[in-house]
């Protein structure tokens, strides 16, 4: 079963361990690139702005291993949060970790008084997308970036007051 964890400005050890794994296995799936955090770039000062600028990230960990990661932005006018840095290691994926990282976003933005999630996915990659749709997100446009990417929202559930 998996620990879903946040994360402060302290864990940034942890989370630039994941974060770098992720790049590298999985360069595919981000718009960063593995080289721009390293060398000048892998700087304690920038990892832990990275998770003061983000209000929410959590870390997915199985027998202490850590497993997976998101983000949360804080909600922008529109009442929305955006989904970032979502990744499940191969090795864990199949498991429930990606539904499990997606509902405790999920469950911030709801606390931060957010109405809609939305997030970014390049439109190659067909697992996440699937992951995404079984969660209630569907496309609401594109992004181009070197590649073309979905623009991807759901509404913000609430539960219904008690009758």
């Amino acid at each position: 079963m998996a620990i879903i964890r946040e994360l402060t400005a302290d864990d940034w050890r942890e989370w630039r361990a994941l974060r770098l794994t992720a790049l590298a296995e999985a360069p595919h799936a981000f718009g960063a690139r593995l080289e721009e955090w390293q060398g000048a770039g892998d700087t304690e000062a920038r990892w832990r702005k990275r998770l003061t600028d983000r209000p929410f990230t959590v870390l997915a960990e199985i027998g202490g291993r850590a497993t997976g990661m998101a983000s949360g932005s804080a909600p922008d006018e529109t009442a929305t949060v955006a989904l970032h840095s979502m990744y499940v290691a191969a090795s864990a994926r199949g498991h429930g970790i990606g539904d499990a990282l997606i509902e405790a976003v999920t469950g911030w933005a709801r606390r931060s008084g957010a109405r809609r999630l939305r997030l970014e996915v390049f439109d190659d990659n067909q697992s996440a997308i699937a992951l995404y749709r079984r969660h209630g997100f569907t496309r609401a446009g594109t992004v181009r970036y070197p590649r073309l990417a979905l623009e991807m929202v759901r509404e913000v559930r609430y539960p219904s007051p008690p009758a």
